[in-house]
């Protein structure tokens, strides 16, 4: 069997058996995860919710290499975390936008390309094309504070998508925004991964939101952190929140938290 089939097989993500602990400020550890035990198909778009402080962001810290678990594994596209080394085919959109207010939009989609050896010419050439994907070609050369926060939102998914990941991680990425806004996001976010055919796991607190983008929603129950179910959203794309039968499989998923 090829590596691409052994991957395929594996699933784009694999966590097995993880265990998390924090130390407080007493000194004693606080466990934070127990015994996470979760595949993710390649491709897929997966939520993970639950209540505050149940592990979530935790877990995709975890996921994305940021935080090392004391017990378990992670496997990324078939091969263990510890042995990994295409880090840049994962990215990680945060739930502040993070953008560097004396940088233009243009130059902040850039700064993740600047790490490498890749030509300026290069950099900026795949930053327009990041910025075009997203629909902010025309606002390459404003600065964050001449930017709507939804523009700020497509900025820095823009700047997750520049090095064309294969995997995207979401940490609420969405929350600060109104939920008009909010909704043409998740109208762009799901036309991106169609195109790009990304992997996307994110975390969110918002039920409708996790049953409008995902194709399997993983719930947590806390302290310390442990799925207590999963659910499948068998519904057809596009998804409104307004609809009956979304709105039917959003109280079903209530029910489960």
């Amino acid at each position: 069997m090829n590596a691409a089939a052994v991957a395929a097989d594996a699933g784009a993500i694999t966590v097995r058996g993880v265990s998390k602990w924090f130390s407080t400020a007493e000194g004693t550890p606080l466990q934070v995860l127990d015994n996470i035990d979760l595949t993710i198909a390649a491709q897929a778009i997966v939520a993970i919710i639950g209540a505050s402080g149940c592990g979530k962001s935790t877990l995709l810290n975890i996921i994305s290499g940021l935080v090392t678990p004391e017990r378990g594994d992670i496997i990324l596209n078939g091969i263990p975390a510890r042995n990994f080394s295409d880090w840049r085919s994962i990215s990680y959109m945060f739930q502040e936008d993070r953008l560097l207010p004396w940088r233009t939009a243009l130059r902040n989609v850039e700064f993740s390309l600047e790490a490498g050896s890749m030509p300026r010419a290069e950099r900026e050439a795949r930053a327009r094309d990041a910025l075009k994907l997203v629909g902010l070609e025309s606002f390459a050369d404003a600065f964050p504070y001449q930017l709507s926060g939804g523009m700020r939102s497509r900025v820095a998914l823009a700047r997750s998508l520049v090095q064309e990941p294969c995997i995207l991680l979401m940490d609420e990425p969405f929350s600060r925004l109104d939920a008009l806004t909010r909704a043409q996001m998740h109208e762009e976010l799901l036309r991106i991964q169609q195109l790009k055919r990304m992997t996307i796991v994110f975390v969110t607190h918002d039920v409708e939101e996790a049953v409008v983008l995902a194709d399997r929603v993983v719930i947590m129950a806390p302290r310390p952190g442990r799925i207590r179910d999963t659910a499948t959203i068998a519904l057809a794309r596009p998804r409104d929140a307004t609809e009956a039968a979304t709105a039917r499989q959003a109280h079903e998923l209530k029910s489960l938290i």
